[in-house]
């Protein structure tokens, strides 16, 4: 009786496991592009597809999400894919006066969510929820599709509802529930 050859399982496409800074100018830009959304550049490891749709497996030592123009690479240092920033829905919110774009920032922060900060704009991801509780605030909300490149914080993913990203990475204990539907204190520390 014959028994069937067992076949090695094989990697799914390009294998890569160093993080290259990103090129100096002039130089000649790797062949595979991999756009990525502010989300997707915090995973270091996994499956993912460059834009011609080649399988590419992240296995990247633990560390900062990805940055668009880092390159990537296999372990022989050849086939460098060049990372970028994927177009997302995104709101820019706008205001006539700096304190009440200021105090806007200082309510989502209250949230965890992820934003861009701009002297005269913020941005974050689509919601309809805060575009809402934006608008009652008097500030203008445009939704777009622009790459994102939220603050670095203490959130380490930004995948859940309203921008909320709790892996926060240290304790942070909230004497209150997650269900943001209203503006309130949030203080997380005693005082001098």
């Amino acid at each position: 009786m014959q028994r069937p050859v067992q076949q090695r399982a094989e990697v799914p496409g390009l294998l890569l496991v160093q993080r290259l800074p990103a090129l100096p100018s002039g130089e000649p830009s790797p062949v595979l592009r991999l756009p990525l959304t502010a989300d997707q550049r915090t995973g270091l490891r996994g499956l993912r597809r460059s834009a011609c749709g080649r399988d590419l497996l992240l296995q990247l030592p633990r560390g900062e999400a990805l940055q668009p123009g880092e390159r990537l690479a296999a372990a022989d240092g050849h086939e460098l894919v060049l990372v970028e920033a994927a177009p997302e829905p995104v709101m820019r919110v706008r205001a006539g006066d700096p304190l009440a774009l200021l105090q806007a920032a200082y309510h989502l922060g209250n949230r965890h969510v992820a934003m861009e900060l701009h002297p005269h704009e913020l941005v974050l991801l689509q919601d309809s929820v805060l575009a809402s509780l934006l608008r009652q605030r008097g500030l203008s909300v445009e939704c777009l599709e622009a790459c994102f490149h939220p603050e670095a914080g203490a959130y380490t993913g930004l995948g859940h509802s309203h921008g909320h990203g709790h892996g926060h990475g240290h304790n942070h204990d909230h004497d209150h529930d997650h269900d943001h539907d209203q503006d309130h204190p949030h203080d997380h520390g005693a005082r001098p």
